[in-house]
This record gives C-alpha cells, structure tokens and sequence, in this order.
C-alpha cells in the first residue's frame, strides 16, 4: 500500500506544477508590456489654473508627413530625418516617431512590406520583434523592428546590418499598421 499512496502523492503533485506553471504562462502573456504607476495613498494634486495647464499640455506639432513622399495609406521612412510616418488613407499621419536607422540604408523608392516576423534575433544577435521587412541591400534584408530589451544598434557600427530599430511602442504600432503589401515609402 505504501508504493501505491506514494505514486498518487507524486501524480497529484506534478499535476499541480503543471496547472501554476500553465497559469502563470498565461498570465504572463495576457499581461500589457508597460505598467502604470499607481497612485501614491492619500496623494492628490491641487487644480492648476487654466494659463498653467494649456502651457504644460500643449506638445510639440508632430512633423508633417514628406510632400514626396506620394500619397494614400503607407509607410514614410525618412533617412535624413530618421523618422517614421505611418499615414492613413487619408493622406493624414496616425502616427510618427523617430527611429535609430540601419548600417545599410534601402535607396529611395518605393516598396512593399514582403514579410513579418513577431519575434527572430537579429542580424546583430538581439533579440527583435514586430519585424516589417520591405528591401533587400546587397543581401542584407531591410526592415523596422523593436529590440526585445529596448536596445538601440551602436553608431557607426562595421556590421552590416538592416533592422531600422524603434521602441517597443512603435514596433507594437507599424506591427498593426504593415500588413503584408502595404505600401512603404523612403524619402531623404
């Protein structure tokens, strides 16, 4: 008897390990990839005045999208700027950021987003996701991506590599905006 309660005691112990193991992968990828801050307890702020609030809120205009840059949804890529436009049907900008641009930069044209990858390693050994690959360099495969631990490729670097990195944020967002086809445009 005593080999057959102890076989029970290990089942039910793997299968216990087995079920929090599975809760806590499916918690971790349910969970948002950046957390609020939570308030301090019994920290309020007092109302500012109308002046000082409109002074605080008012950002910077974002950069307008490049006239040569031609026009319904797409991708604008400026090397000179090295800075991102995705635009809408509209011809009007949903969103732009700057970017930390390729060793090997796509001539100036037009292309289309030729695959997607949600995460690979990257020609420098990094870690990337939301990869929107659109040209190809001499063999080297251009595209926009997001390191994984937020880093940015060295400057001047002798690699030869093609990832256009962005933040996670805007990975996350040319991720949902590139589909496969979708017109990508580089401007100087």
């Amino acid at each position: 008897m005593p080999a057959k309660s102890s076989t029970i005691v290990t089942a039910l112990t793997t299968a216990a390990v087995i079920v929090v193991g599975v809760l806590g992968y499916q918690a971790a990828a349910s969970a948002p990839d950046t957390l609020t801050q939570a308030r301090k307890a019994g920290h309020h702020s007092t109302p500012k005045s109308h002046r000082e609030r409109d002074k605080k809120d008012k950002a910077p205009a974002p950069a307008p999208v490049p006239d040569a840059s031609g026009t319904g949804r797409r991708i604008v890529y400026s090397l000179d700027a090295k800075r991102v436009w995705l635009v809408g049907a509209n011809d009007k900008a949903l969103r732009t950021y700057r970017v930390a641009p390729s060793a090997v930069s796509p001539p100036l044209g037009a292309y289309a987003v030729a695959s997607r990858s949600v995460s690979v390693t990257g020609s420098d050994g990094i870690a990337i996701e939301h990869v929107v690959r659109f040209a190809s360099v001499d063999g080297v495969t251009i595209g926009f991506s997001a390191a994984v631990d937020g880093s940015l490729p060295e400057p001047g670097s002798a690699k030869k590599t093609g990832g256009i990195r962005e933040s996670r944020e805007d990975g996350k967002a040319m991720w949902d905006f590139a589909l496969h086809g979708t017109k990508v445009v580089v401007v100087s």
